[in-house]
């Protein structure tokens, strides 16, 4: 059996501030978890929005329908997409086949998003030091 390739992005908070993380004040860590779980949001918002629909409508509803945020590390890292194996055609669709163009929602969403991320966890920080 062939293995299918899924379709999600993973947007992650301060991966390089990992180490550092842990001497944060709670009220910090908070924030930062609200600005990663604000962003995915968005970006799962966008998808649901632009995902392409075909002319039965039944393929992209499904996808709208399922598209979903897996979150980890305490939420500071979520990952956007597809994650039902009933769902592995998503990925023919964000990618395309040999027979069928790309038509992506889930990239073009995240590099839309990707202007707004550190802004988002800014705003949030600064709300939890007032």
């Amino acid at each position: 059996m062939a293995r299918s390739r899924r379709a999600h992005v993973t947007i992650t908070g301060l991966a390089r501030l990992r180490g550092r993380l842990e001497d944060l004040p709670d009220s910090i860590k908070d924030a930062l978890v609200e600005g990663v779980k604000a962003s995915a949001e968005a970006v799962k918002a966008d998808v649901e929005r632009t995902v392409p629909v075909d002319a039965s409508g039944r393929d992209s509803r499904h996808l709208k329908d399922n598209v979903d945020i897996r979150y980890r590390e305490g939420g500071l890292v979520a990952a956007v997409g597809w994650f039902n194996q009933d769902d592995f055609y998503a990925a023919f669709v964000e990618y395309g086949t040999r027979s069928q163009p790309a038509q992506p929602s889930l990239h073009p969403a995240l590099e839309r998003e990707r202007k707004n991320y550190k802004a988002r966890l800014t705003d949030e920080v600064r709300r939890a030091l007032r």
